[in-house]
């Protein structure tokens, strides 16, 4: 089993029950979250991205199922911001302090507002990533969002 992460030991330490599921990374895949999906064998719907955004400039974090895409307006909205754009990669690395592809929701440098998409409420359990690429962690929708004092919104497109 994978060595702890920054992520793993976050969760840890706010008392998150999770499990961890390891797969085989392949960088060259067009979406990170649907090829994850795909090796650990579990629906798209379930195994959710983290994707850093710029709501009036200001840092926030979505986390929404791999299978859908941010509205950037329902975002910007449930951040109480006027508009909301993608962070740029470089940026989004130096803030986290994750790798595209590697980024979690839990353990990030800087903690900023997390808002996790509504469809995570119907499920018993879905998967985030576990801070480096080919780590998910699997957990309840009321832990993630107990963890991070994350606010759910529906903001998918």
């Amino acid at each position: 089993m994978a060595k702890g992460t920054p992520a793993t030991v976050a969760a840890a330490r706010a008392g998150i029950p999770f499990d961890l599921v390891e797969y085989e990374y392949d960088p060259a895949v067009d979406s990170v979250g649907l090829a994850a999906a795909e090796a650990i064998g579990e629906p798209p719907s379930l195994v959710f991205k983290t994707l850093l955004i710029e709501a009036d400039g200001k840092p926030v974090c979505a986390v929404l199922p791999s299978d859908r895409e941010v509205s950037m307006k329902r975002i910007a909205a449930a951040a109480g911001a006027k508009a909301a754009k993608m962070m740029p990669v470089p940026q989004a690395e130096r803030l986290t302090g994750y790798k595209v592809g590697g980024i979690s929701p839990f353990g990030q440098r800087k903690t900023v507002p997390t808002f996790v998409e509504e469809a995570a409420t119907g499920e018993a359990h879905i998967y985030v990533n576990g801070g480096r690429r080919g780590l998910q962690m699997r957990l309840a929708p009321a832990d993630l969002l107990r963890g991070l004092d994350a606010t759910m919104a529906c903001f998918a497109a």
